[in-house]
């Protein structure tokens, strides 16, 4: 049998390659809004965070997301992102167990 082929993506807050499935995808639709996509299958420009915390803080920090995204950000949307971020990350660690 064929071993199938993991894809990669680098988070843009630590700029690490990781499989695509460890990491979160924030997009920037059509419309121009930014939000979370926890499934990956949203329209739009995409950037790939690490489910920690400070990777996303670190990319808006340094302007990663924005670049990669093309679009700036406001603080609103930032904490939006963070906020949303904390929500997914709950969700997963309660189906876990």
């Amino acid at each position: 049998m064929k071993t199938k082929k993991i894809p990669m993506r680098m988070c843009v807050g630590c700029r690490e390659m990781k499989p695509k499935k460890e990491l979160i995808r924030v997009v920037r639709s059509p419309e121009g809004s930014v939000s979370i996509d926890p499934t990956g299958k949203k329209s739009g420009r995409g950037a790939y965070v690490c489910r920690q915390g400070d990777c996303l803080q670190r990319a808006i920090r340094q302007k990663q997301l924005e670049r990669q995204l093309e679009t700036s950000l406001g603080e609103e949307t930032a904490a939006q992102l963070q906020q949303t971020l904390e929500q997914v990350r709950l969700e997963e660690t309660g189906n876990d167990g």
